[in-house]
């Protein structure tokens, strides 16, 4: 390729392009996240390769893979996203910020659990800021954060999920959500205070799409405790799954942030013997923009809502 001008520039939706791909592994799956057609990031992905004058791609088998240039030209890339944060941040604090739109990303035991008493305060401290709510999951919730779809995230650790150490975003952990046994009422074990949860291994199970945070938990939590266990019923949303459990259909294991869709139904919740599984719940924003004065706000009511959660 043809060494980079001193006087060359850099169209930043291409990096934007480059990102995901780090993030999503393939050309397919990179144009799916971005809404662009394969075509269409093969085209920007050569763009940029000719704009630096290095090859940021080659071939792996049918696939690709990145380059060491595209290494070193991402470590920069995340750096360069930061300081428009950054300057954006700096922008908002001028104009005192309290007004516009803040978009919030969160998972959906999330939105039932955590974000409506930090709604309300939010409406208390800032009443002409609109507030909407979009729910989403890692990795998608993490496209959206940074194309500019989602300005706050909140989500839980697990596969799907950036890295602690993942410098695109500033990150602050919320919670620790207890994951407690649902049976139905009359269930063989429904009399006991605690229930191991590898007496449930024959047992057929109620759980969320392995792509969803609660499911992917719920695997792992049954695999760490020795079994695979049988789905039967694939669902996501936790009232049906609260119904499903109160028919006799299954067992669950369901998080205490929605303990108000449960709480009337005909059910056994029981704690699980021994280390109780659980999830970590983390807010992030783009790095840079954690100075910005209504996203601040925003936080510190997370915060508080969660606090009031930790009990």
């Amino acid at each position: 390729m043809e060494p980079l001008s001193t006087a060359f520039t850099i169209d930043l939706r291409r990096l934007t392009v480059l990102r995901e791909l780090q993030r999503r592994g393939s050309v397919a799956r990179t144009a799916e996240a971005l809404h662009l057609t394969p075509s269409a990031v093969s085209q920007q992905l050569s763009a940029l390769a000719r704009e630096f004058g290095v090859p940021l791609t080659e071939r792996d088998g049918r696939g690709l893979r990145l380059t060491g240039q595209a290494r070193v030209l991402l470590s920069h890339a995340d750096l360069i996203a930061a300081q428009l944060e950054r300057a954006r941040s700096d922008l908002a604090a001028y104009a005192e910020g309290g007004r516009g739109t803040v978009v919030v990303g969160c998972f959906s035991s999330g939105i039932l659990g955590l974000l409506p008493p930090a709604l309300r305060a939010l409406r208390e401290r800032l009443p002409e800021l609109r507030v909407d709510i979009v729910e989403a999951e890692p990795p998608d919730l993490f496209t959206a954060l940074d194309g500019g779809q989602v300005d706050v995230a909140v989500a839980v650790d697990f596969a799907a999920a950036p890295a602690h150490t993942d410098a695109r975003y500033t990150r602050e952990d919320l919670l620790t959500d207890v994951l407690d046994i649902a049976l139905p009422r009359g269930h063989r074990l429904a009399g006991h205070a605690e229930v191991r949860l590898r007496d449930l291994a024959t047992e057929p199970w109620i759980i969320g799409r392995a792509s969803s945070c609660c499911g992917a938990v719920t695997r792992s939590v049954c695999a760490a405790s020795g079994f695979t266990p049988d789905v039967r019923h694939a669902v996501d949303d936790w009232a049906a799954l609260s119904g499903l459990v109160e028919a006799g259909a299954g067992v669950a294991l369901v998080p205490r942030l929605v303990r108000s869709v449960y709480a009337g139904r005909e059910l056994a919740i029981r704690p699980a013997a021994g280390a109780a599984p659980s999830r970590n719940v983390f807010v992030a924003v783009r790095a840079g923009a954690e100075g910005d004065p209504v996203l601040r706000v925003v936080r510190e009511e997370l915060r508080a809502a969660a606090n009031v959660l930790r009990g």
